[in-house]
């Protein structure tokens, strides 16, 4: 973080995002600001949070040059204190990440108070480090991903004719946590029947039927770091089009996977995927991107999608991590989707998740 500081003409960063906050610091709370200057992270943070930040700091896991700030009254007067006793000129803080109204009453009550900073927005900062995984978070993202699999048997297990989607997704929670995640990753999909042409269906209270294709996509947090599964099953023997679109957008993700490897574009691999779809006459079925990327957050670096004009697109390293999950849908009667967690390796991927692909018929 600071070997970018020059570049940005800054002496500080201020951080506001959560799981920044928890990167840099491993500061969990729910609450917190982060000064990040060139000699020390100061970190302003509640009395709910004080014995929590001990323990850390006296754990192996520790912050360098940590240091704690109260908050007597608000968490902007704490911050206006702290910029005032630094003495720091120049402090970047999260465009994409601060509101408007935070930053005009920061920067008004600095002007008013005669505090000397200059605040200059800056963005992905933080984030262009956390794209690329260290060993601690590889081996807790290869956990989490793993874990998977008996919370996929259970949510298989879950899917017949005659239950509601909901009562599914309350199947998939509970093995989540009975295999040890911490929370969700984001809310469960269960989508049956045509609901299944909806991306991001939530589960309701729909009937399984006989001869339904149900797409299941699930996923939870493990040590802070997240996982995401697609398995896509079928209520009794298929019907032609769910065979169609199954074996088109199993292949699709298969020609994804294959594609990864250091030094590409992200869109590539997206491309990749897309291209298979279209030779399947499905290419307009496939309106969403082939994945993204997986740590802190479900939804982080890099992108795996079209390319964007204006916007580079992501170059594969090793140490990325990220979904593959192409789909193909069709209003009416319902849609495909498969996806996995992957890891940009030196000599091309390694699959995280481990759960078969092929097309599961239920009962």
């Amino acid at each position: 973080m600071r070997a970018a500081f020059d570049a940005r003409a800054i002496d500080a960063l201020l951080v506001v995002h959560p799981p920044n906050i928890l990167y840099l610091t491993n500061h969990a709370g729910s609450a917190g600001i982060l000064v990040l200057t060139r000699d020390a992270a100061h970190l302003v943070a509640d009395f709910r949070y004080a014995e929590a930040a001990e323990r850390r700091q006296a754990s192996p896991h520790a912050c360098p040059s940590l240091r704690a700030w109260p908050v007597p009254a608000s968490y902007e007067e704490a911050l206006v204190t702290l910029l005032a006793d630094l003495g720091i000129a120049n402090v970047g803080f999260e465009a994409e990440h601060t509101t408007v109204a935070r930053h005009e009453w920061l920067r008004q009550t600095l002007q008013a108070r005669q505090i000397p900073v200059r605040l200059a927005a800056v963005e992905g900062v933080v984030e262009a480090a956390r794209i690329v995984k260290d060993a601690y978070e590889l081996q807790a993202l290869r956990t989490a991903a793993s874990s998977l699999t008996p919370v996929a048997a259970a949510a298989i297990d879950a899917v017949r004719a005659g239950v509601t989607e909901r009562r599914v997704a309350g199947a998939i929670e509970h093995a989540i946590r009975e295999a040890g995640y911490d929370r969700l990753a984001f809310d469960t999909i269960v989508a049956s029947g045509p609901n299944a042409a909806l991306p991001h269906h939530r589960a309701g209270d729909r009937v399984i039927e006989p001869g339904d294709v149900v797409v299941l996509d699930f996923g939870g947090v493990m040590d802070g770091y997240c996982c995401d599964l697609t398995r896509t099953v079928v209520v009794g023997p298929p019907p032609p089009d769910a065979s169609r679109l199954y074996e088109a957008v199993r292949d699709a993700q298969a020609a994804a996977i294959a594609a990864v490897r250091p030094g590409i574009d992200a869109s590539d691999v997206d491309a990749a995927a897309r291209r298979v779809l279209e030779e399947r006459g499905l290419g307009a079925a496939f309106g969403h991107g082939t994945g993204h990327g997986l740590g802190l957050e479900v939804h982080e670096e890099p992108r795996i999608g079209k390319p964007r004009p204006g916007i580079a697109a992501a170059v594969l390293e090793p140490g990325m991590v990220f979904t593959i999950e192409p789909g193909a849908y069709l209003p009416g009667f319902g849609g495909v989707r498969i996806e996995d967690d992957v890891l940009v390796t030196p000599a091309g991927c390694e699959i995280l998740t481990a759960v078969p692909r092929e097309m599961l018929i239920v009962r």
